[in-house]
């Protein structure tokens, strides 16, 4: 009988389940699992600087793949718990992640041990399960459980605490199989039968998308069913990249970080069909400004508690988006709503007349959508974009173009300020042939800006845009409009960090003013090396979100 280490065991378990890519950073709680990786030579690590950026990493190339990400917390105690905010990310973005965390040994348990911590409760409430190996006979079962848990239905991050005596644990060898998937079907015929009936009434439809269709690679069938019946297609926050950007019936972005048009669409609709969305709170403030109080509504999600949580939902289906849309495209009839369609034609029309003059603007500092527009211009159709969360990136969330499948990652729901340059790495892990650009502000940089030694020593060349206006900008906006231009905390000095970028092996590119970010993205991307390029921006030029969280300063303020 051949006998294994427990460590050996993981390895093949991930290898049975064709994750061929894990991110971590090294730690003395699993050096059986580091020698079985390397000895193994199938599974590439990458190892990054802080293990949040490392849980990033690990999101992103999940996003891309479909396939759980593996984040190893390899020190037991701070490391484990400097993953905390990845999977807080990664929980609210329904990403699957599988994070194996280092634990202390069991015979040292509960004894105040050296970096004894309950990282089981830490979890507990950020994750669909956080829970402890208690013996090496489980340690397979239960990380082959973790996977199937993240990836099925609405997905999310699993936490597997393993002792550190397990990974050395002899037991006997494993063949382990692939974890089965169980996959949703569509909606009830009944249901998309009465979808198609509502759609045939509207006068003013309109088809809300959200990242349902993005996992599981929905996209044609989308656009499919958007071409069929000619109605206009809104997409959820972050999910830009749903269909094709310029498709003749696709509004982009809707809601508070969305585009007017979009935004129109969804207030003034007489039907409303949601698929793969759950309308929620980044998407919609859970507002009657951006779904119509009046509006008919038809919600399938694959998770049924989801369906018509915030708005009422006339018909509440559970499903699969994409699956569900074939389904509808092959039943459902083009609405009687011509007038409805012109209207949408001239204000996209606008629209693009008004991007077209941002892209004009001509100031110095240079104003960031004059920046953004020149990105939107330069970018290849096959970018990978990450954002990060903040003034810039607000502005910017409705203003680049997304043209291949895939081709947007956002934090999301948590809003977290650092996430795109550890996202950005974990994308191009993912899909090393594709250019992967990071959007960012100054001080999100700042978060993470280590990792550019990552992408430099794991030779996955990305660009790293940086909007520099020398500000928390989203705080500034809110004390210039509501604090009476008070600022406390507000301004920072951010360091050159094109120069940071060369001392780390990588390139670095600073731009003046207008007209100068267009070539610098192009000379980068060409240039196949990690590459910051920093531009100062117009730190006047910021825009408020929250407007209903503060109230208006009285004329004594």
């Amino acid at each position: 009988m051949t006998i294994i280490n427990g460590g050996e065991a993981v390895c093949r378990v991930l290898k049975a389940n064709r994750i061929d890519t894990v991110f971590g950073l090294l730690g003395g709680s699993m050096l059986e699992l580091y020698d079985a990786m390397y000895r193994g030579g199938e599974i590439s690590y990458i190892g990054a600087r802080d293990e949040r950026a490392a849980g990033h990493m690990a999101d992103a190339w999940a996003r891309m793949t479909g396939k759980p990400g593996v984040v190893l917390g390899a020190q037991a105690g701070p490391g484990v718990v400097n993953i905390v905010t990845a999977v807080a990310e990664a929980y609210l973005a329904y990403s699957p992640l599988v994070v194996i965390a280092g634990a202390i040994t069991r015979a040292d348990q509960c004894k105040d041990t050296f970096q004894e911590v309950d990282q089981v409760a830490l979890f507990a409430p950020i994750s669909k399960r956080s829970v402890m190996v208690t013996d090496p006979s489980r340690l397979a079962p239960m990380l082959e459980d973790a996977i199937r848990l993240a990836n099925t239905g609405r997905r999310g991050p699993v936490v597997l605490h393993v002792p550190r005596d397990l990974f050395a644990a002899q037991m006997p060898a494993i063949d382990p199989a692939p974890v089965m998937i169980a996959r949703p079907g569509p909606a009830a015929p009944t249901d998309v039968q009465a979808m198609a009936a509502l759609l045939a009434q509207a006068q003013r439809p309109v088809i809300f998308a959200g990242g349902g269709f993005k996992w599981c690679e929905g996209r044609d069938a989308l656009t499919e069913l958007a071409e069929k019946l000619e109605v206009p297609v809104v997409a959820s926050t972050g999910h830009a990249d749903v269909m094709r950007h310029g498709h003749p019936w696709f509004a982009g972005q809707g809601g508070p970080r969305g585009n007017r048009v979009a935004s129109r669409l969804t207030k003034e609709a007489d039907v409303m069909v949601v698929l793969g969305a759950r309308l929620g709170f980044n998407s919609t403030f859970h507002s009657n400004d951006y779904v119509g109080a009046d509006t008919r509504i038809a919600h399938v999600d694959v998770e049924g508690s989801a369906v018509g949580r915030y708005f009422p939902a006339e018909i509440a289906a559970q499903g699969d988006a994409r699956l569900t849309a074939e389904a509808l495209a092959g039943i459902a009839a083009r609405p009687d709503c011509d007038a409805w369609r012109a209207a949408f034609r001239v204000d996209m029309e606008s629209l693009a007349e008004e991007r077209v003059a941002e892209a004009a603007l001509d100031t110095l500092p240079m104003h960031p959508r004059r920046a953004l527009a020149e990105i939107r211009a330069a970018l290849p159709e096959d970018a990978i974009v990450t954002l990060d969360t903040g003034n810039t990136c607000l502005q910017a969330a409705d203003r680049l173009a997304h043209y291949a499948p895939m081709s947007l990652i956002t934090p999301l729901d948590f809003g977290l300020v650092g996430f795109g340059l550890a996202a950005a790495i974990g994308a191009k892990a993912a899909a090393p042939d594709r250019p992967v650009v990071a959007v960012m502000g100054d001080g999100a940089l700042g978060y993470t800006m280590i990792e550019i030694q990552t992408a430099v020593q794991h030779n996955l060349p990305i660009t790293i845009v940086v909007l520099d206006n020398q500000a928390w900008g989203a705080e500034k906006a809110y004390q210039q409009e509501f604090y009476g231009g008070r600022l406390l905390g507000a301004e920072i000095q951010s360091p050159r960090y094109d120069k940071f970028a060369e001392l780390c092996g990588g390139k670095g590119i600073w731009v003046d003013g207008p007209g100068g970010m267009g070539p610098a993205l192009r000379e980068a991307i060409a240039s196949d090396q990690t590459t910051v390029i920093q531009a100062r921006i117009d730190p006047a030029a910021l825009m408020t979100l929250r407007k209903d969280l503060f109230k208006a300063p009285s004329k004594d303020q």
